[in-house]
């Protein structure tokens, strides 16, 4: 697929890349660009591998910027990702990408935006917003997990929290790890050490990587609120067990005596005189239950119960 940008992105059907009169995006498999790479006139002959990409970087040649990238799915951010390569010059981006995704960016841009001023700038600007165009929500709707997830602890209720929250953890780590690929790529734009690119039209790079750094803020911000609310589970867990062994040791310590008279009176010697008294059982029954009954109230007064 191949794209002018003017007005609006539109498809075209090009005869030959040399005199292209405008600035183009072109979308081709990693077969084809092994087969036709020289017709873009980049100056490079780049054998890609799309499956052994495993990051978002951008690398500059004497006559072409080139680079890949790997965007974490935002329905499994920890799982399979996006992979597809680029090589760019002052007259257009060609993506290497054998998925299709950079062809469903491109189409959504072409649908929703329209140029005053056309230029390749200005694409590199829309591709990436339409990378990241999601995230805040999914931020937020993490950060709303784990306000959930607080009170359900502070409630008791903390059955399923640690699984969710090392998948919480586990997204954020990859989300962080892929803004600031992000911004060490739009900095990579921005140096603009082939002057590809306008001054004028630089800002658009800034501003992207600002925005892709309030994520990366943002992430971290989350990342240490996962760690209170592990901190905080563990507490909880301490406490329930403190708890368990606080009522453990009380039994224990009402039936120690209770043990003690079984045992005594259990020796059965010939000369024990209580063994022959009416009296005895009943008052052996009443000095046990005195003693579980005095060792329940000085538990409460101590607020061992």
């Amino acid at each position: 697929m191949y794209y002018k940008i003017g007005e609006k992105i539109e498809e075209f059907a090009p005869d030959a890349f040399d005199h292209i009169p405008f600035q183009y995006v072109a979308v081709i498999g990693s077969a084809e660009w092994s087969d036709s790479y020289r017709k873009f006139d980049m100056g490079i002959e780049w054998d890609i591998n799309i499956k052994e990409i495993t990051n978002t970087r951008a690398e500059v040649n004497f006559d072409s910027l080139t680079g890949t990238f790997s965007i974490p799915s935002r329905e499994d951010i920890s799982g399979k990702r996006h992979k597809f390569a680029f090589a760019l010059d002052e007259k257009g981006i060609v993506f290497i990408d054998d998925e299709g995704f950079a062809s469903r960016v491109i189409e959504k841009i072409a649908r929703t935006k329209k140029y005053i001023n056309p230029c390749l700038e200005k694409f590199l600007y829309d591709f990436m917003e339409s990378i990241i165009h999601r995230d805040y929500q999914i931020i937020e709707k993490f950060d709303s997990e784990l306000d959930a997830m607080e009170a359900d602890i502070l409630g008791g209720v903390a059955e399923d929290s640690v699984k969710k929250l090392s998948m919480i953890r586990r997204n954020l780590r990859d989300l962080r790890i892929h803004y600031v690929q992000l911004i060490d790529f739009c900095q990579e734009l921005e140096e603009n050490e082939n002057e590809f690119f306008s001054a004028e039209n630089e800002r658009y790079f800034h501003l992207v990587s600002q925005r892709i750094q309030t994520l990366y803020e943002m992430t971290i911000s989350l990342s240490d609120y996962t760690t209170h609310i592990r901190e905080l589970a563990q507490a909880q867990l301490d406490m329930r067990q403190n708890r368990i062994m606080t009522i453990l040791t009380v039994i224990t310590s009402i039936f120690m005596p209770l043990t003690l008279i079984a045992g005594w009176y259990g020796m059965n010697f010939v000369y024990m005189p209580e063994l022959k008294s009416p009296i005895a059982y009943p008052a052996v029954f009443v000095v046990c239950v005195l003693i579980v009954i005095v060792s329940l109230v000085v538990f409460k007064r101590k607020k061992w119960l």
